[in-house]
């Protein structure tokens, strides 16, 4: 065979949705959608879904980047954190996981649930990243460099270890029921070591929120799974107006 390369060329209407609301109705029910991160950038990924009796939190990340998406990390979320019963983590990296310890600072006390793998990478990278900040603030401290007086870290290790006591592991692949009336199911979705899509059934209406999806063919990972059904998807768009060069391995690097 000759090259076996295929363009892929994906092209899409973009909605940046921020401090807005989407709303479904059915059987008297309403439940409301708020998009607190990764609207308008890629980072910071944070969805609450707000049943009307119970508020569920889909992923917490960082903002990265630009320093004027770094600040957005040092802003009270728009919404009562006490109220927030559970998060739901799609997978462990830092835009999907890094604002846990600031969660819980700000007063949160539900648990943090997500598949084993991907709570041991979260702990990982909180503990590392709470080192990093408490080292870069002495640093500001001591060279005067920052605007602040003192400086002080995003959080702590302290701050990562309090979030690292709510995680609670689940099972990929199985329907779990939260509350009544709501189920959850982790799927597994390639990308990296624990990473799942995230199937929510509330009042009978599915919602799945994709993670970060991986390749079909990966030397390391399996094809990722693919949901059954969805009402309402909410899908990472990272790349979604982006030509990706995709390339099958070859024969000896299967092998």
């Amino acid at each position: 065979m000759k090259n076996d390369k295929k363009k892929y060329c994906v092209k899409h209407t973009s909605y940046v949705i921020t401090n807005k609301k989407i709303e479904e109705m059915e059987n008297d029910n309403k439940i409301t959608v708020h998009f607190l991160g990764a609207a308008g950038t890629v980072t910071g990924s944070k969805y609450l879904i707000d049943t009307g009796e119970r508020k569920i939190l889909i992923d917490c990340g960082l903002f990265q980047g630009l320093k004027e998406l770094r600040l957005k990390n040092w802003d009270f979320l728009p919404v009562d954190v006490t109220e927030i019963d559970t998060v739901l983590l799609t997978h462990g990296h830092m835009d999907h996981t890094g604002y846990l310890p600031r969660l819980v600072k700000m007063g949160f006390n539900g648990s943090i649930q997500g598949t084993a793998p991907t709570l041991d990478i979260a702990q990982i990278i909180l503990l590392d990243s709470a080192k990093i900040q408490e080292e870069y603030a002495e640093q500001a401290n001591k060279e005067g460099f920052s605007k602040h007086s003192p400086a002080e870290p995003l959080y702590t290790i302290k701050d990562a270890e309090k979030a690292i006591d709510h995680f609670k592991p689940i099972s990929e692949g199985e329907w779990i029921t939260l509350y009544p009336s709501i189920k959850v199911r982790f799927q597994y979705n390639g990308h990296i070591i624990g990473a799942t899509f995230i199937e929510l059934d509330i009042y009978g209406k599915r919602f799945v929120f994709s993670g970060d999806i991986g390749r079909k063919e990966d030397l390391l990972m399996r094809a990722p799974k693919k949901p059954e059904k969805a009402d309402v998807l909410f899908i990472e768009s990272t790349y979604g107006d982006s030509c990706l060069l995709y390339t099958s391995p070859s024969p000896r690097d299967r092998g």
